[in-house]
């Protein structure tokens, strides 16, 4: 990196206090500039495509739409951004479905707030950064991806398109079909002919199922 060129950075996080502090904290740091902040999944996928950042720094549990498909669509829309994930979750499933996603990295919110300069400038650079608690099982994914073992079944959200996965989080979170069809600017019936194609790809037969599967599968992330 040149003397004057900084790492630019984008904030993805629902919480205004941590993207504040997160914000404030980089502000220290003479190599990176923050350059937006965002508390929405569509919006950051928005922006990263209007800033073009070096880096994301992406929480996972968002409305609208959440991380671990704000992190596919990043990835199709600017693929030389980096995507660093800051969460609080140290869940092996998510840490899976980050990677698996293109995630470049995952710092947990627990870690030393003096990593996280060492975090962006390590994924920055085009390496990987995984914070301690997570880091063993990170790089077994990786193992094994590189060998070509799925370390879980193939039965998940990955049979879903992008927009049935974000109608389906959308569902999850008790939003009716209208409002929906609203967010995404389409109509009821095509709402519910994703609903449907939803339902009969996972083998699903109601609502309750539904969110079931959001929940277990990480498209919806219940707050612990």
């Amino acid at each position: 990196m040149s003397a004057t060129k900084k790492i630019s950075v984008l904030i993805a996080d629902d919480h205004t206090l941590v993207r504040r502090a997160l914000a404030t904290l980089l502000s220290l740091n003479k190599e990176i500039q923050v350059v937006a902040e965002v508390g929405d999944g569509r919006e950051a996928v928005k922006l990263v495509g209007e800033y073009r950042p070096d880096v994301v720094l992406m929480d996972l549990s968002m409305p609208n739409l959440n991380g671990f498909e704000a992190i596919r669509q990043i990835r199709r829309l600017v693929p030389t951004t980096k995507i660093l994930v800051v969460s609080a979750h140290d869940n092996e499933d998510y840490v899976l479905q980050t990677i698996q996603n293109g995630a470049d990295g995952y710092f947990l919110k627990s870690t030393s707030p003096e990593e996280l300069g060492i975090a962006i400038r390590t994924v920055h650079e085009g390496r990987r950064f995984f914070s301690k608690n997570v880091a063993g099982f990170a790089q077994q994914v990786l193992s094994n991806m590189t060998t070509g073992i799925s370390p879980r079944e193939a039965r998940d959200a990955s049979q879903l398109t992008s927009r049935e996965r974000e109608i389906l989080q959308l569902i999850a979170e008790a939003h009716t079909h209208q409002e929906i069809a609203e967010m995404l600017h389409i109509s009821v019936r095509t709402v519910d002919t994703h609903r449907n194609n939803i339902i009969q790809k996972l083998g699903l037969h109601d609502t309750a199922s539904l969110v079931t599967y959001a929940i277990r599968t990480g498209i919806v992330i219940v707050p612990r």
